[in-house]
């Protein structure tokens, strides 16, 4: 097993208020697994990335990746958020750079894996230009450049497609899509989209309100390849969504209740 939630609660003190966000949540994925996280605003989704990644950690229960406890910032997970992270005064080539060379990388193997890259999410070309020269789309395809150029082990997504258009966000689904299979690299992705955990991932995972518990894990049986074009053709898809939402509806429905 990669990562590892046992029993894993959070709390947080808030102007002298105690703040439950996770209760006793348990998760497992294994290794080369593409999971996504859904749940109602407020669910926690985000802690659980930042516990996988070591920026902060359990006020009970463990955390562990690999096996081992994860006590502070693991080297092995890339986190990739819906931000802006690019440094507006740093070039395409220059952004996606600057993790290899904070690990002292030399030049040429460096300009070597940046322009390789590049090529891969489609800004071959656009090396020398800024942040603010580029397209919402190509800043996030900077963006997921600059988080595989060091090749990690795992990657975490906080819904990085969130803010785009329709169709821009099919395009990046497909080319994520296409990074990944085959790579090996484990994925947990959060999003509030139904139809995006379905198309993306191996297994989506649902959250219910705070205090957050895993409530239900649904397994995507559409086989792969996929085309994200297609996939609301499957002849599983229906019974995904309708699994998916009812989960969603049901404790959205209890949050309002209680």
């Amino acid at each position: 097993m990669l990562l590892e939630l046992d029993g894993v609660s959070k709390r947080f003190d808030t102007q002298g208020r105690i703040a439950e966000v996770l209760s006793g949540v348990d998760l497992n994925i294994e290794r080369g697994e593409f999971v996504s996280l859904i749940g109602p605003s407020g669910s926690g989704k985000s802690t659980i990335l930042n516990l996988l990644a070591g920026l902060d950690r359990p006020s009970g229960g463990h955390a562990r990746y690999n096996g081992q406890p994860i006590g502070g910032i693991n080297r092995s997970i890339a986190y990739l958020t819906q931000h802006d992270s690019l440094l507006p005064w740093r070039s395409v080539e220059d952004n996606i750079a600057l993790p290899l060379e904070l690990r002292s990388q030399d030049r040429a193997s460096r300009g070597r894996a940046v322009r390789d890259i590049l090529s891969r999410v489609g800004l071959a070309g656009y090396e020398r230009h800024y942040p603010r020269q580029l397209s919402g789309g190509m800043q996030k395809r900077a963006m997921l450049a600059r988080t595989l150029v060091y090749d990690p082990e795992t990657i975490l997504m906080d819904e990085p497609f969130g803010p785009l258009d329709a169709q821009l966000k099919l395009v990046l689904q497909d080319e994520l899509l296409r990074l990944w299979q085959g790579s090996g690299k484990t994925i947990v992705f959060v999003t509030h989209d139904i139809v995006e955990a379905i198309t993306l991932s191996d297994r989506v995972v649902v959250l219910s309100k705070q205090p957050t518990r895993v409530k239900h894990v649904e397994e995507i049986t559409i086989p792969r390849p996929r085309d994200v074009r297609d996939v609301r053709f499957a002849p599983s898809f229906e019974s995904h969504y309708k699994a998916l939402w009812d989960a969603i509806e049901i404790f959205e429905n209890k949050g309002h209740a209680s």
